[in-house]
This record gives structure tokens, C-alpha cells and sequence, in this order.
């Protein structure tokens, strides 16, 4: 079996079906058009410049390509199953029972504080923005792409078949966007393509229309894996794989989700089916190529690599090459993400043969309709950052509104805070489980819920139509993240805004920001009164919120133990059956995931370490007072405790010097010129050791020393009586050490003893 398609001409029942389908349809419709005048009325207050996708014209409402809930159980269902409940239930069960809080902020007050004009600031950059994703590329590798056309009027121009044009009208698709119509056409013809655009271009039908284009020609009666596209988070994979059902709905054509936290024996059968097209995340498609029995990629014939810089990202870069390896060399492989890098170029030359760069729109940077602002948070109110975001979000942004957090604790704190404020608000980060991330897009997609309060996992690909407000609670680590957060809004030619919090440890950002918006930038003043008022309100909700989280730490550690015991009672009763299984082996295990997570970051932070020390002047301010304010309470520390303190720092300072002349007859002479303190601070750490092996039941001679050791010491007031004394008792410990190592004269006199009566 060949890995690439043998093309087939597609079957007549196939033509008719669709055909018979879409004639009855077309009668069924004919009743319910509209007027002239409403299609012109419609038409009218569409523009043609910010619509991409227009509606049909007739009063059938278009299908909507995502839909979350379908892979999962519902969370009521979770809840039942695990007897657990949900946040929404602890926070309303802890508003009941607590006092209630004062009075939120009035309107009319609100109203009034925000009737002075916010104080706007333009930021002018010095130098022009230099495109990032083309700056480093080598024009030889690259085959040139003249023939490539950025326009097209119609899919009818892209030589699609019958069936795909027709779930392009379902879900609403009229024209499409140039990366649509640049790479549909060279997708067709199995060219290797590596492509950036814009957020919200659509990227995921340009290489899904060919893909299921060349899918429609295939040999049908011959089962096997064809097309996978390897996405970096859970909830793009379900994403994409949503949008090719939509797309696919008209053909014969099958496909798959395999990522984590869903069931992998559903998954195994899925795979053993063998469908046409696997949409995965890498860890858990490595998994079961090393794992599930007859699960291979030999009939590979195409891969797709989406959002390919942040595959790249934190330990999947070893991941992707693996299966870039385990892939079939003949095939086709395309590339797509918003941001290029250098290690995806790295992986381009690996990777792919000869491939088309094409770039739609290289010269737009930003959405034209996305206005971007800036919020100052001085270092003396970083304390009142969460009553500024509380005070934003009920006078300015009040809808459609995503906030992403630095951490999963953040954002689960944020949420709490909202859901006691009386906010409509859903969370979406890694400590929750599949179902309740799915249906928190549901919610928020379905506008349920006005906010939803999230980590980076939701900064990648996620195409959540009419999101207004991008708030960026903590500021991103970089610019390229900072885009793609940014780009959950203004997609598609809508209107949209961001919004980012600025400390002063983020100025090198907001350079790079205020380079990249131009004079559109604008800063942002909160009202003060708003802020007063929301901090007291956070400051009486503390008890609370330490309730609810109290309520949930019960929770897990009662379900831990229901966990435990549900194993122990399975290897009792199936112990027979578990341990005839074939072991599972790990591509990659979990201490080595953190560790190069880990790595990582520290990589991350030694670059980002020269930014931080050109702005750290005020840092090392806070670092003098920290520094006088330890002297001072060291001061009124007792003798001993300031004693140990000071023999401690002499210590360390000690191996940090021995740590570099590394030789071997180095601890003898240290001992000679050992200062008092240090001398004193090693006795007492020997007499510990003693007293934790007399406790343990490892020595048991000689137990009337503890006496002699504890009583002086209380007696003991001058400091000079106190360093006599350690050194006696040290000096009496001493003896059972040299028993055992066989120095001194009684340790001596005993050994010949036993020696003699042994020899006779």
C-alpha cells in the first residue's frame, strides 16, 4: 500500500445524492425567501470591507462550525458521578450563609466618577516595525511562489467539488480570505506549503478544503489513516475537528479526536476503524502509537502542523520530531501559524521539501478594527489590581469579554471573585477537567456567561465569534504571545478591543506594543472612586473566597481516598487480569516533562534577565530596605539565635569558597583553621545527630549523657561558661565515634579482646 492517493474519479451515487439533495432542498426553500427589500436592507447594513463571511440569503439560519459538547459528558453528569459540586453551587451556598457584603457600587455614582473624560496618551514609535516571521528566511530554501494568487471571488474559482461547496454555503462561506485562496489551489496539487497569516484569517479551512478535496478521490474500499493535523491544546484539536465534520457533512468522508482527559478505549476503537482523518494533540497520539495494538501511520499521505510555533513550545519540540519521524517520507506536510520563529524554521528544513512560504497580508500586523489600550498600574496599586479589572468590567466592558491571568490560581480566584460579585463569568485553564473546559467554551460561546477568565490554552487558535474585549489581567511574557492573546478579537473584519495591564516590570513590552500599534495606542485611566469602592468590596469577600476554597480542598481530598479505594478494591478483585496486561511505556515521562519545562523557563529567564537588570533600579532600592530592615531585627534577636545566624552565613560563605578549589587534601587542613563559631555551629549539629540515632534506637549505649548534655545548658548564662560547655559535651560524644572507627586507646583495648578471643 502506496502512502500517497490513488485518484479515482468519485462515484455517480455520490453526484446523484447531492444533486436529489440539494434540488429538494432548493424546493423546499423557494416559499421561505425574502422580499427584494429585505435582501437590500440586509445588504445595506453589511459592509463589504469588514464582512468576510456573509449570511445566506434566504431565512435558513447558517449551521455554526463549532460545537464543544458533543465529545464529553456533561459536567451535571460529572458532578453526580464523582458526588461532588459545582463552583456556582459553593459560591451561592457561601453568599447564603455569610452576612452580605456592603453595598456594591451605586449606577448613578459610577455614572458621575466616570463623567471626566479618560486621559488618553499617544505612543509614537521611534523605528518601523520589521516583520518577524520573514526576517531570517533563506530565499534558496524556499521555492518560489509567483504563481500564487492572494484573490478570488468565489470558491467556485478554487475547484472545489460539489460537495464541499455546498457545506461551504451551509456554513455561510461566500468569499474567500486570501489565505483561503492562495493556498487552496497549491494544496491541490501536493506542493509542501508553510503558511502565516493574520489571527482570524482562516487558516483551518485553507488547509481543510484541500485536504477533503483530495480525500473525495481516494480508494474507498482500501481503509487507512490519511490526513493528521497535530494541534498543541485539547480544545483547538476539538476545534478543528468540529470545522471538517461541518465541512465534511456532504461526503462519505470519516474522522477522529484523539487528545487527553477523554476515555482512550473509545479512542482505540476509533483508531482501529481506521478513519480518514486524525486530528490529535502529539502526547496523547504518541501514546497510542507505542500503546494501542494496530495503530500505525504507514499510509500517511499528508500532516498538518497547526499553530507550528507553539508545538515548538516547552517540551514538544522532541514530541513532533518523533512523529515527524514515524510519518512516511512521501507525503505532503503543510504548516500554518500567525507567528513564525526561528525553531520553526529549524523544523521547516526538517521537515518539509521545497515548500511555498506563502504570507497573506504580510504588511497588516494588526487588525484594522482592533483598538488597543493600556492600563498603568503603578507599583504602590498593584495590590488594587482585581478592583480595577472589577471596576472595568461593570461600567465599560460588560460582555463578551475573555481575561486572561498569569496562573490557574488567578484565573480559578478571579472566577470566585466574579461569581461572588454577582458576574456571569466561566474558567478555562489546565487544574479543571476535559468536560468542564468544554462546556465553559460552550457557555461562553452561547453567551450563557459574559466573561471568561483564562490562561494562554485559550490564547491559541480558538475562534469564538463576537468576542468584543481582550483583557490582559497579567501581562504576556512576550510579543508573540501578546498577539495571539490580542487576536481572539477583531477576527474576521469585526470590531474589537484589547485591553492590557502594565506594571513597571513590563516597560520593555509595552515598547514593543507601542512599536507595533503606532499612534493607535491609547492608555486608559480607571476612575478612582470606582477603585476605592471595589477594593473594600474584594477585602470583605476574603472569608468567603476562603470558604469556597476550603469547600474545595474537602472535595479533592475526600475524592482522592474514594480514588484509592476503588484501586485497591480493582487490584483485589482483577489482579489476575491487570498484571497479564502489557505494560504501558512513555515516550516522554512526567518528571521529564517538568524537567524541561523547567529548563525551559530558566532558558526564558536568563534571556529576559539583561531587560529586567536595565530596569531594576527601584528593585535594588527594595532590596536595600529589605537587607536593613533583617539587620534591625536581627538586632533585637537573642544571643543564641543571632549566634547561629552568623555561624550559618560562615558556613555558606565557606563552601562557596571550597567549591572552587576542588582538591583532596582539603578538608584536613580546613579543620586546622576552623573559626570558633563555625567549630561551635558543627558540634551542635553533631550533637543532634546523636540525639536523632539515640531516638531511632540505632545507638543504645550510654544513655545517661542526655542529662549531662541538657541540664548545663540551662544553667548556663555567660557566654563562656555556654562555649566550655559545648566543647566538653562535644568532646564526650566524641568517644562512641571513635569506637567505631577504631581510633583512641579503649576502642583499641576492646578490639585486641575480641581479636585475641576470637583467634583461640
Amino acid at each position: 500500500m502506496s502512502p500517497s492517493f490513488i485518484f479515482d474519479p468519485p462515484s455517480d451515487e455520490e453526484i446523484e445524492l447531492s444533486e436529489h439533495e440539494s434540488d429538494s432542498e432548493s424546493d423546499q426553500e423557494q416559499p421561505e425567501s425574502p422580499s427584494p427589500s429585505q435582501s437590500q436592507s440586509e445588504s445595506e447594513l453589511e459592509s463589504e470591507e469588514d464582512e468576510v463571511i456573509e449570511p445566506r440569503v434566504s431565512k435558513k439560519k447558517t449551521q455554526s462550525p463549532w460545537d464543544f459538547t458533543k465529545y464529553s459528558e456533561s459536567v451535571a453528569e460529572e458532578h453526580a458521578r464523582r458526588s461532588t459540586t459545582s463552583v456556582n453551587d459553593k459560591i451561592s451556598a457561601v453568599r447564603q450563609r455569610s452576612a452580605p457584603v456592603v453595598a456594591l457600587p451605586d449606577s448613578d455614582e459610577d455614572s458621575a466618577s466616570d463623567s471626566e473624560p479618560d486621559k488618553q496618551e499617544d505612543y509614537r514609535p521611534e523605528e518601523e516595525d520589521e516583520e518577524e516571521g520573514n526576517a531570517g528566511d533563506t530565499k534558496s530554501f524556499f521555492a518560489p511562489s509567483d504563481g500564487a494568487s492572494f484573490s478570488a471571488d468565489s470558491f467556485l474559482q478554487l475547484n472545489l467539488s460539489r460537495p464541499l461547496l455546498r457545506a461551504c454555503e451551509a456554513l455561510g462561506y461566500a468569499k474567500p480570505t486570501p489565505i483561503q485562496a492562495a493556498c487552496v489551489p497549491l494544496a491541490l496539487t501536493g506542493r509542501d506549503i508553510c503558511g502565516s497569516a493574520i489571527t482570524g484569517s482562516g487558516k483551518t479551512a485553507a488547509f481543510a478544503l484541500p485536504t477533503l478535496e483530495r480525500l473525495l478521490f481516494r480508494p474507498k474500499r482500501v481503509y487507512a489513516i490519511r490526513v493528521l493535523i497535530l494541534t498543541p491544546t485539547r480544545e483547538l484539536a476539538a476545534q478543528v475537528h468540529s470545522m471538517i465534520e461541518k465541512l465534511a457533512q456532504f461526503t462519505d468522508i470519516r474522522s477522529c479526536l484523539i487528545v487527553g482527559g477523554l476515555s482512550t478505549k473509545v479512542q482505540e476503537a476509533a483508531l482501529r476503524s481506521m478513519p480518514d482523518i486524525v486530528v490529535a494533540t502529539p502526547g496523547r497520539m504518541i501514546d497510542h502509537l507505542r500503546n494501542s495494538m494496530s495503530v500505525d501511520l504507514d499510509d500517511l499521505a499528508v500532516l498538518i502542523l497547526d499553530e507550528a510555533d507553539r508545538l515548538l513550545e516547552l517540551g514538544f519540540s522532541a514530541e513532533i520530531q518523533e512523529l515527524v519521524r514515524v510519518c512516511p517520507r512521501k507525503r505532503q506536510t503543510m504548516l500554518f501559524s500567525a507567528t513564525m520563529t526561528e525553531e520553526v524554521d529549524d523544523l521547516i528544513k526538517l521537515s518539509l521539501s521545497k515548500p511555498l512560504r506563502l504570507s497573506a497580508d504580510p504588511s497588516a500586523k494588526r487588525p484594522a478594527s482592533l483598538t488597543e489600550e493600556v492600563v498603568r498600574i503603578r507599583r504602590m496599586r498593584e495590590v488594587n489590581q482585581e478592583a480595577v479589572l472589577l471596576a472595568m468590567c461593570t461600567k465599560t466592558f460588560t460582555s463578551k469579554v475573555i481575561i486572561f491571568s498569569g496562573t490557574k490560581q488567578a484565573a480559578h480566584r478571579l472566577r470566585i471573585i466574579f461569581g461572588l460579585s454577582g458576574l456571569k463569568a466561566a474558567e478555562l485553564h489546565g487544574n479543571l477537567t476535559q468536560a468542564q473546559r468544554l462546556e465553559a467554551l460552550e457557555q461562553f460561546r452561547k453567551q450563557q456567561v459574559d466573561f471568561l477568565v483564562a490562561t494562554d490554552v485559550a490564547a491559541r487558535g480558538l475562534d469564538i465569534i463576537g468576542v468584543q474585549t481582550v483583557i490582559n489581567f497579567a501581562c504576556p511574557r512576550d510579543l508573540t504571545s501578546y498577539v495571539h492573546r490580542v487576536g481572539r478579537t477583531a477576527r474576521a473584519g469585526r470590531a474589537g478591543s484589547a485591553v492590557t495591564f502594565v506594571t513597571d516590570n513590563d516597560r520593555s513590552l509595552l515598547k514593543s506594543i507601542a512599536k507595533r500599534a503606532g499612534s493607535k495606542l491609547k492608555s486608559r485611566i480607571v476612575a478612582e472612586q470606582s477603585i476605592l469602592k471595589w477594593s473594600q468590596v474584594i477585602e470583605q469577600m476574603e472569608d468567603q473566597i476562603s470558604e469556597v476554597l476550603q469547600e474545595e480542598r474537602e472535595e479533592m481530598i475526600l475524592r482522592k481516598a474514594e480514588m484509592e479505594a476503588t484501586k485497591a478494591e480493582n487490584m483485589i478483585a482483577h489482579r489476575d487480569e491487570i498484571f497479564s496486561r502489557p505494560k504501558r511505556t512513555w515516550f516522554v515521562t512526567e518528571k521529564e516533562k517538568k524537567l524541561s519545562a523547567k529548563a525551559a523557563k530558566a532558558s526564558m529567564d536568563k534571556e529576559n534577565g539583561s531587560s529586567q537588570k536595565m530596569v531594576s533600579a527601584q528593585e535594588a532600592e527594595d532590596l536595600k530596605l529589605k537587607e536593613k530592615r533583617k539587620r534591625e531585627r536581627e538586632k533585637n534577636m537573642p544571643r543564641k539565635k543571632r549566634r547561629k545566624l552568623e555561624a550559618a552565613r560562615e558556613m555558606l560563605e565557606d563552601e562557596e569558597q571550597d567549591d572552587k578549589p576542588k582538591g583532596k587534601g582539603t578538608d584536613k587542613n580546613e579543620k586546622g583553621g576552623m573559626t570558633l563559631a563555625d567549630l561551635a555551629y558543627r558540634r551542635a549539629k553533631a550533637v543532634k545527630a546523636v540525639k536523632r540515632a539515640l531516638d531511632s534506637g540505632k545507638i543504645v549505649k550510654k544513655p545517661q549523657k542526655k542529662s549531662n548534655k541538657s541540664n548545663p545548658r540551662k544553667t548556663s548564662s555567660s557566654r563562656t561558661e555556654e562555649m566550655r560547655e559545648l566543647f566538653q559535651t562535644d568532646m564526650k560524644d566524641k568517644k562512641p565515634k571513635q569506637r567505631g572507627s577504631g581510633l583512641g586507646k579503649k576502642p583499641n583495648k576492646s578490639f585486641k579482646s575480641k581479636s585475641r578471643y576470637k583467634r583461640k
